[in-house]
């Protein structure tokens, strides 16, 4: 007889597999790291196996994330911790409050992360904030900046948004 998991168990699981997937980590490595299998990791995230107080610590601590965010949005609960400020951006993508994609946010962060020039890095990131805040929708506290965007088009050693991969535009 197939076991059906607790649906506690499979709502913290499913906010692991997701916070493992946006930090870019395998379930291999995310084992790794607390000296499990990559087999246990797939146990907690279909809710099969429990997560311990102890192994939600370690993975909060890994996955740069308060120990509350397994709970949030826990089916059947009225009262709900809501996100820090920074992680609300991934509260967001996961509850489908946001425009792009799990997919897409994950593609963002990898790839960002592999940018080697940190100057490059930050311009980059400067472009997103205030396109984000000029063209996009209010951040989490419903606001919009008043950065202007054009402030940007600053050379990037001496070379302008445009000597990014070879000249090509982005």
């Amino acid at each position: 007889m197939v076991r059906k998991p607790n649906p506690y168990d499979a709502h913290v699981g499913s906010r692991l597999r997701a916070c493992r997937t946006l930090a870019g980590f395998s379930q291999e490595r995310l084992g790794s790291a607390v000296s499990l299998s990559f087999q246990q990791i797939q146990k907690y995230e279909k809710g099969l196996n429990r997560i311990g107080a102890s192994r939600l610590q370690q993975f909060s601590q890994i996955l740069n994330v308060p120990p509350s965010y397994f709970f949030e949005g826990m089916p059947g609960v009225e009262q709900q911790p809501q996100a820090r400020g920074e992680h609300s951006a991934v509260a967001d993508i996961e509850q489908e409050n946001s425009p792009i994609s799990r997919r897409q946010a994950l593609e963002l962060v990898r790839n960002f992360g592999r940018i080697g020039d940190s100057l490059v890095r930050d311009r980059i990131f400067q472009l997103i904030k205030a396109a984000a805040n000029s063209y996009g929708q209010p951040n989490s506290h419903g606001e919009h900046s008043d950065e202007e965007p054009a402030s940007l088009a600053a050379p990037i050693g001496g070379a302008g948004l445009n000597g990014i991969n070879g000249g090509a535009q982005l």
